[in-house]
């Protein structure tokens, strides 16, 4: 029982558990010793390694990063740091993109759908490396 099926709007996909625990695993490491989030890495590995079409693995990824968020405002939140107001509309426009953005995906061609995400992994990567001449 190595495969999980997935059915997501009546499309039915296959991906392999081993891979995604152990690129999981992985990546938690890695992020966890380097101190930075592991949902740019985790994406590609869903896309790319366990072959899961990037509408799927984005509304997966916002919900991975929701409860890790949920998490850190909830610390933050007990120490009197939180600005409500702005955490309400960051949870707001999180769980709308989580179901307009699959839809807007579906909708257009797969290429481009990675093309977009590739570009904002690579700004991410170089915003990470500290590149002063990016905004």
């Amino acid at each position: 029982m190595t495969k999980l099926k997935i059915e997501f709007w009546g499309q039915e996909f296959e991906a392999n558990m081993i891979i995604g625990a152990i690129g999981g695993f992985l990546i938690a490491v890695a992020s966890s010793l380097g101190g930075f989030g592991g949902g740019p890495f985790v994406v590609p590995l869903l896309t790319v390694i366990m072959g899961l079409p990037i509408y799927v693995v984005v509304g997966s990824s916002l919900l991975a990063i929701f409860f890790n968020t949920l998490m850190a405002s909830s610390r933050y939140f007990f120490f009197g740091q939180t600005d409500l107001l702005l955490f309400g509309i960051m949870a707001i426009g999180a769980v709308s993109a989580g179901f307009i953005g699959p839809r807007i995906a579906k909708r257009l061609s797969p290429i481009w759908v990675k093309r977009v995400a590739a570009v904002g992994i690579i700004y991410l990567g170089l915003k990470l490396l500290g590149i002063p001449w990016i905004p």
